[in-house]
């Protein structure tokens, strides 16, 4: 019965290592995920990772090449926009008296704005001076131009892309043959130090720029799955989320308060901070800012101008992106990683402990790449580690739960709860191949038997016999249960139970314990059999008295039987020894319970019982002589010990 519940176990289970388990596994989510993938289904997952990233980066303070000239709500409440063309030129005249490296004008200028268009004119001549214009949308084609009879060198456009969630991650460096507004600064202010782009390729795709190759966006570059690659795009490297360079405002600037060191040398950018201007856009930081989540477009484009400077003069490398198939390694070694650890790892503790431990791991190596400008999918490992070893763990449950429930089932009827306990938590150590190995052991049988059950089975109706058989078995097996023996097998009227399997005793402290037990349970089936006839007899049914022989010595247990039909098998010369004490001298009952063990059993049970020494027997079938002892009762420490087996004098 034992064997026959272990074999279902294993062949239960699949055909499979743990290996193949945990590959098929990963192989199949991975081949989900990157089908999700490719579909762009998890493009805002990974996005979202790559602002979370960009979030934790250390912080490296405003760019002291730069500054902001603001127009804010107090500028807005003091001019009055639209700003005339005088103010405007006023602005720029003051910048200029400073000799910036640049100065970037981030307000459409492309109708005059009277009074002053004259004077702005005569400003917008210096050369030093980049303007805007708008590359135009679907609602508009045309865009907004820039300011009439400016130089195309000193046009830019200020166009910004954004992703399906509205934010800016991506600068757009060239688009409709026309450089970005942030490229025109970023080019005048490194142009004065002799440091000019040039492309490395026919097609476009790399563009050197001082200590710096630009490779362009594509459409799958990094997490990005359904990339809008229209125009020529990088990765917007933010410099930071809070202030990208000093800021003044309009004011400030009109009225001569602005130190002229702060303007000197710098690249200076104008445009609009106020919230009623509407110049606003969602960044990577904006999920972290509750109060005010945009950013200003002349901060975008500072922030782009400063990513340029950075890449050219070495202090800032480019975003740069692996191949498809090392994404695909990544993705697939920590989808492994984490069905590997749901298959090794059985403790739910440590299993929790050590994901969490390798999920920290794996957003450290990712963030790691990425402070080194190296754009790794961190969603979908991420996503195929907890789904690979969601499934390994469930699968494992559910293979756990139908084991477990036949433990508790099959072998919870034949053994103690703590021995099914021990059996199941050594199974995959007692099973190999769907059987259990034969292994040569010390332990103790015990075998019973009804006496004179064929005259009552003779005199009772079938049914009635069955029903009365099994309130029977079923009280002698609860006694077994209690102490910790194991029924093998049932014999008609009797049965035969088993100390000391399926796991080897290895001192001679665990086979007295085995051999106490089986000596303890006979005793107790007696006394058992007592409140069985004793009810019995009220119901009219019979009576009965019942036989025990428990020998202690090597058996050989494991399997017995084919494929078709396989049984937990004990065999060997103690087993023979153990039946024959059972029928020994049927005549001299003396009991409703009769209990005989052997010498080779007495030595174990360390005078915990009185015995009665019925001297060398000769067994059926056995050729030697078996010193033959009866089993009186327990003995409680006041209790004489009568009857000691050299003090008994053979009949």
């Amino acid at each position: 019965m034992v064997l026959k519940f272990l074999r279902q176990i294993r062949t239960a289970k699949p055909d499979l290592t743990g290996l193949k388990i945990v590959a098929i596994t990963g192989a199949t989510i991975a081949a989900l995920l990157l089908l999700a993938r490719q579909a762009g289904w998890l493009q805002s997952a990974e996005l979202r990772a790559y602002d979370q990233m960009m979030q934790l980066r250390p912080d490296p303070g405003p760019d002291p090449r730069l500054l902001i000239v603001a127009i804010t709500e107090e500028d807005v409440l003091r001019y009055k926009p639209p700003l005339s063309d005088k103010l405007v030129a006023q602005m720029l005249a003051e910048l200029q008296r400073h000799q910036p490296t640049a100065i970037g004008l981030d307000l459409y200028r492309d109708f005059p704005r009277e009074p002053g268009h004259a004077e702005l004119v005569k400003q917008l001549q210096n050369p030093n001076l980049i303007t805007i214009r708008n590359l135009g949308t679907e609602d508009n084609p045309g865009g907004i131009p820039a300011p009439l009879g400016m130089p195309v060198e000193q046009v830019g456009f200020n166009d910004v892309v954004s992703d399906p969630d509205g934010v800016v991650r991506r600068n757009l460096v060239f688009a409709q043959e026309t450089n970005s507004f942030s490229f025109q600064l970023a080019f005048n202010y490194l142009a004065a130090r002799n440091t000019l782009p040039d492309w490395l390729d026919p097609t476009q795709t790399q563009l050197q720029w001082g200590k710096a190759v630009l490779i362009r966006l594509e459409k799958k570059s990094g997490g990005y799955q359904n990339n809008d690659d229209n125009g020529w795009q990088i990765l917007l490297d933010y410099r930071t989320g809070k202030k990208v360079a000093r800021r003044v405002t309009l004011t400030q600037v009109l009225q001569g308060q602005v130190k002229p060191d702060w303007i000197s040398g710098k690249v200076v950018l104008i445009g609009a901070t106020a919230e009623s201007l509407k110049d606003l856009v969602f960044t990577p930081y904006s999920a972290a800012e509750r109060i005010n989540p945009k950013m200003p477009g002349v901060e975008i484009h500072a922030q782009m101008v400063s990513q340029y400077l950075d890449m050219a003069e070495g202090s800032r490398s480019p975003f740069r992106f692996w191949t498809e198939g090392a994404e695909v390694l990544w993705i697939l070694g920590w989808i492994l990683i984490g069905g590997g650890l749901a298959w090794q790892l059985r403790n739910p503790l440590v299993l929790v402990f050590s994901s969490t431990a390798m999920l920290g791991v794996l957003a450290a190596s990712s963030f790691l790449l990425f402070s080194d400008r190296v754009w790794v999918p961190v969603a979908m490992p991420t996503l195929g580690f907890f789904l690979t070893g969601g499934v390994v763990v469930a699968y494992r449950a559910q293979q756990a739960q139908r084991q477990q429930q036949m433990v508790m089932t099959l072998l919870g009827q034949n053994a103690s709860p703590e021995i099914a306990a021990a059996l199941w938590t050594s199974r995959d150590r007692l099973v190999k191949s769907g059987k259990l190995p034969g292994q040569k052991l010390i332990a103790t049988m015990l075998f019973t038997d009804i006496k004179d059950f064929s005259t009552i089975s003779e005199q009772m109706p079938p049914e009635e016999l069955l029903l009365w058989l099994n309130e029977y078995l079923s009280a002698m097996t609860q006694e077994i249960q209690t102490h910790q023996g194991i029924v093998n097998k049932f014999t008609g009227d009797g049965l035969m139970a088993v100390f000391g399997v399926p796991m080897p005793r290895t001192t001679e402290a665990e086979i007295a314990k085995d051999a106490q037990g089986a000596v303890a349970a006979g005793l107790a089936m007696g006394d058992r059999l007592q409140e069985l006839n004793r009810d019995w007899q009220q119901r009219n049914l019979p009576v009965v008295k019942m036989r025990a022989g428990i020998f202690t010595g090597p058996v050989v247990a494991g399997s017995l039987g084919g494929k078709e039909r396989m049984e937990y098998g004990i065999i060997g010369d103690s087993v023979n020894i153990a039946s024959r004490l059972e029928s020994c001298d049927k005549h001299r009952q003396g009991g409703v319970c009769r209990v005989l063990i052997a010498h080779e059993t007495l030595i174990h049970i360390q005078n915990q019982f009185q015995v009665e020494h019925w001297g060398l027997s000769t067994l059926k079938g056995k050729q030697q002589l078996v010193d033959v002892y009866r089993v009186l009762s327990s003995l409680t420490p006041e209790s004489p010990i009568l009857d000691k087996p050299e003090d008994k004098p053979e009949p």
